[in-house]
């Protein structure tokens, strides 16, 4: 009678686990639809042969990150639309916002984690329908926060893979030098052309990529993350910071809050850097308009007079981005680009807007994705 209860028990366990994982590894495909409009919100300046910088603030959702191709269709769509209006040359310089990249996480799931009302639910579904990868990252993550540490490691080869065929790809496509936002992935570097992920710490970084779909030099890692303490995304210790040769001429990357700090407008000055692309992030669908809570986490540069609560965060944004504000910044143009959208329960706000002959242009009406442009 025990063999014959034992055998029942074992045989229920082998059926539970042989349906949870045809049910893991099951991945349909829904219905898709998504808006492929975008506006041109600011066009400053007149068509030369200096080329352009030209950001890209994406309206995006869940649903555009379930396939790469989804991602591609939508990006693609604002890139053509940017072509079909004379915006794209081979010395265009396309701007995309922080961590359009890091979505890729979500790719490839299933339709339970779309439709989930929360991102802790979503995160939840993540979890559960990959066991395998979801307990490896776990026993290597790092940081106080060890569940959002493995969803975002667990991953992040594929990501790092998807996230260098979809944007390289696009460049190659659309023959632009592309900033392709950020990404968060762990000890990230390139070899041989490759984008690689190491085993170390978490980054939030972002790749360039010129008109032959590769990448230009080594990722910049971001210096001051804001999730640094609560969600375990180191800061660039080394406080390293790459320029980036193109056609339109020298650039540099500062990602978010990184474009708050005046030593970090001097080191590219010292390397010569012409432009400057910022793309960024503001969580939170009203946060903009909100009373700025400072620099959090991190000692207020001594050049800085700005305090908390004195000015709303958009205004914070404008007034400490310092491209081409001399003698802060020689830079000759830069463009500060906010990802937009909904992503479950965490809404997005930020306002993009082109920096150029020490003034700032932005377009606070306009509504849905925009294009920003500036001939140089």
């Amino acid at each position: 009678m025990r063999k014959l209860l034992y055998l029942t028990l074992s045989m229920a366990l082998i059926a539970v686990l042989t349906t949870y994982a045809m049910w893991a590894a099951d991945r349909p495909v829904g219905h898709y639809l998504s808006d492929l409009r975008i506006n041109l919100a600011v066009d400053q300046g007149v068509p030369a042969d200096r080329g352009n910088l030209l950001g890209i603030q994406p309206e995006l959702f869940p649903t555009d990150y379930q396939s790469p191709e989804r991602l591609h269709r939508k990006l693609a769509a604002y890139l053509q639309k940017a072509k079909n209006q004379g915006l794209l040359n081979e010395k265009t310089i396309v701007v995309l916002p922080e961590h359009v990249g890091t979505w890729l996480m979500v790719s490839g799931e299933k339709d339970e984690l779309y439709q989930a009302t929360t991102l802790k639910e979503a995160m939840n579904w993540l979890a559960v329908s990959n066991p395998l990868k979801f307990v490896r990252a776990l026993i290597s993550a790092q940081g106080g926060n060890r569940l959002d540490d493995a969803h975002l490691r667990m991953k992040a080869k594929a990501m790092a893979k998807d996230y260098q065929a979809l944007f390289g790809g696009l460049a190659k496509e659309f023959h632009v030098t592309l900033v392709a936002g950020s990404i968060v992935l762990p000890e990230p570097s390139v070899i041989d052309g490759t984008l690689k992920i190491g085993h170390g710490a978490l980054y939030n970084s972002s790749v360039v990529f010129g008109r032959d779909g590769l990448p230009i030099g080594q990722p910049q890692r971001q210096i001051h993350s804001v999730f640094a303490e609560k969600d375990g995304i180191k800061a660039n210790g080394e406080h390293s910071l790459n320029a980036f040769d193109t056609p339109a001429g020298r650039l540099g990357v500062l990602i978010g809050r990184d474009s708050w700090y005046p030593e970090n407008y001097r080191k590219l000055d010292d390397q010569s850097v012409q432009l400057v692309a910022v793309p960024a992030f503001v969580a939170g669908r009203g946060t903009w308009d909100q009373p700025w809570r400072g620099f959090r986490g991190s000692s207020t540069p001594v050049s800085v007079n700005l305090k908390p609560g004195e000015l709303s965060e958009g205004q914070a944004w404008q007034r400490l981005t310092l491209t081409t504000q001399a003698p802060a910044s020689q830079a000759t143009a830069g463009v500060s680009v906010f990802l937009r959208g909904q992503f479950w329960d965490q809404g997005s706000s930020g306002q993009s807007f082109i920096s150029s002959n020490g003034q700032q242009f932005i377009n606070a009406n306009a509504h849905g994705a925009r294009l920003l442009n500036l001939w140089l």
